[in-house]
């Protein structure tokens, strides 16, 4: 008989999790996990590869600890008078938010944010001993500037999480309502940007309420605008002070000398990868009109995904798509299905196999 988790002496307060697990399968279409699924180009690549080779040669030395070149190409990308002393990065936007929580969070202390949210936040909040509390959200799942900051009062977190966009809905988060919850704590408040890139170009970033504001941090990566999922690059911006703090519970020389490498070559890229980002709208705006044309209720969307309602059985919806090769997501909330915005091609197939299911074909 094999042994199992509850075999072991685990601790308590892990007993009974799940770990974060989105379904994958080797099937022609993928858009369930948001990925960008344009490649990178070309010439960004062959510039990439020319870096991670230069920073093989010296790859039996241990890398910058404190990736310098790197936090200065993130503060150049952000602007907003950003220097590099205001910047922290690590393997992916999770491992940037884990930091967060190390620092600032823990036994005894509480995080929280407003369901439906990002599935890791209580996860990376339970696995470093902290209490996720769970707020709400309006029917259209927005939120609201007098809501959230009673919310938030009343639960008193040591660490706030707001998804701007929020995934899995799409919905843009207001400055206002940022400022509001702000105000309404003397915790950290995570604003995670990881879908900024694809919001209206005209909106601004939170990162423009940072002066002034030490306790704000403003979470970004390189996974959805930069077509980077796999290198796992994430970064933040935030108060020097809070950069220091993260320095306390990182792992010597967490980032990689090739992710360094790699990771600059690719901001040194910044444009001609963002121009991806106008192609994915422009899907993600196709896929709303044609669901809506097919009578089911897309909400509004500020990233690189669509989460649309009015799906009778989502469950069998899901099976169906994957029976005709498309994998999308179930994130669970009933009657609704999650698809990502990617090419052209992929979009078409994901839209003509929902069309062929409604018409029993």
């Amino acid at each position: 008989m094999s042994t199992r988790i509850d075999d072991l002496p685990i601790r308590d307060d892990l007993r009974g999790l799940t770990p974060y697990g989105a379904p994958q399968a080797p099937l022609p279409v993928a858009l369930n996990v948001n990925e960008n699924t344009h490649p990178v180009p070309g010439e960004v690549a062959d510039d990439i590869l020319d870096a991670v080779a230069q920073a093989l040669r010296d790859v039996n030395r241990y890398p910058d600890r404190e990736f310098t070149g790197l936090r200065e190409g993130f503060a150049d990308y952000l602007g907003h008078g950003l220097t590099r002393d205001q910047i922290w990065a690590a393997n992916g936007s999770n491992e940037v938010l884990q930091h967060l929580l190390q620092a600032f969070g823990g036994p005894g202390r509480t995080a929280f944010s407003f369901a439906p949210t990002y599935s890791m936040y209580p996860l990376l909040t339970r696995a470093t001993g902290a209490t996720y509390v769970a707020g709400t959200r309006e029917a259209d799942y927005s939120l609201a500037p007098e809501g959230v900051a009673a919310q938030v009062e009343a639960a008193r977190p040591d660490i706030v999480f707001l998804c701007a966009p929020n995934n899995p809905t799409g919905s843009p988060v207001g400055l206002d309502v940022i400022e509001a919850v702000y105000e309404a704590t003397e915790g950290i408040v995570i604003v995670d940007e990881a879908y900024q890139e694809f919001a209206p170009r005209e909106t601004q970033s939170a990162l423009t309420l940072m002066p002034g504001r030490e306790r704000l941090v403003v979470s970004r990566t390189m996974s959805k605008a930069f077509a980077f999922a796999g290198a796992r690059v994430g970064y933040l911006a935030a108060d020097a002070a809070v950069i220091d703090a993260l320095r306390l519970v990182r792992l010597p020389y967490h980032l990689s000398a090739l992710t360094q490498a790699a990771a600059s070559a690719a901001l040194r890229h910044a444009p001609t990868m963002l121009r991806m980002v106008d192609d994915i709208v422009g899907q993600r705006d196709r896929i709303s009109a044609t669901l809506e044309a097919l009578d089911y209720t897309p909400y509004e969307s500020w990233t690189n995904f669509v989460l649309f309602s009015g799906v009778d059985d989502p469950a069998a919806t899901w099976q169906a798509l994957y029976d005709r090769g498309i994998l999308i997501r179930d994130v669970g909330i009933p009657g609704s299905l999650r698809v990502t915005a990617g090419t052209e091609q992929e979009t078409t197939a994901f839209l003509d196999a929902l069309a062929s299911i409604d018409s029993g074909a």
